[in-house]
């Protein structure tokens, strides 16, 4: 059963734009928070933008100021919009929620010139 489905990645130059979306089955975007996590090629998978079901929101450190979570909740669509995308930013971006859901495939976002 398909939990969550992520999209919006691609291929963009650094100091570029793209907007996430995850979009979650009711169950899922009800639950206590909704998290974007990323895992770079050789690295361990790390979460980048958390929202709660109250709107409290969490960055990780080096995306705050360039990351916006938000979410809409007659879509049961979560967003991640980045700005200012950087090399590092590379990754497959996965959205899930607490408790976990199933994984999805994620979306990948490549920062190149």
């Amino acid at each position: 059963q398909v939990q969550v489905v992520e999209s919006g990645g691609g291929l963009v130059q650094p100091g570029g734009s793209l907007r996430l979306s995850c979009a979650a089955s009711k169950s899922v975007f009800g639950r206590n928070a909704m998290h974007w996590y990323r895992q770079a090629p050789g690295q361990q998978l790390e979460l980048v933008a958390s929202i709660t079901r109250t709107d409290l929101i969490w960055y990780r450190g080096s995306v705050e100021g360039r990351f916006t979570i938000s979410k809409d909740n007659a879509k049961n669509t979560v967003y991640l919009q980045m700005n200012d995308l950087k090399p590092e930013d590379t990754a497959i971006y996965y959205c899930n929620a607490i408790p976990e859901a199933s994984w999805g495939q994620g979306t990948q976002v490549i920062v190149s010139s």
